[in-house]
């Protein structure tokens, strides 16, 4: 089943979540800020979207700039940053089987489904 990790707050999201619903094909909403993944959960999502860790981060967030930016972190410990921090998460995360995708723009989506 296609998964949508999803922030209602965020526009793109929203966009993502349209096309979806547009697509007529089942779907789960996972409310990430409300039910962070877990660890392994996010080690796998971004094993799937086949892309470091650190690219998954929202790096404008003001607890990125805080308490992160600039200190020399290992993947895991960016990972952590994310569990503790779900807003650190970039959004929508669309999850299709084996594959995923960052619905920026919410059109990369369609790739996927």
């Amino acid at each position: 089943m296609i998964k949508i990790y999803h922030n209602n707050r965020c526009s793109k999201s929203r966009c993502g979540l349209q096309i979806l619903e547009e697509s007529g094909k089942d779907f789960e909403v996972i409310k990430y800020l409300e039910t962070p993944p877990t660890f392994d959960d996010l080690k796998s999502i971004i094993n799937k979207l086949g892309i470091a860790p650190i690219n998954l981060v929202r790096k404008n967030e003001a607890i990125w700039k805080g308490s992160f930016k600039g200190k020399n972190l290992t993947d895991d410990q960016i990972i952590q940053a994310m569990i503790d921090h779900p807003k650190l998460i970039e959004r929508p995360i669309v999850i299709n089987g084996s594959k995923a995708v960052v619905g920026r723009p919410p059109e990369t989506i369609l790739d996927l489904i």
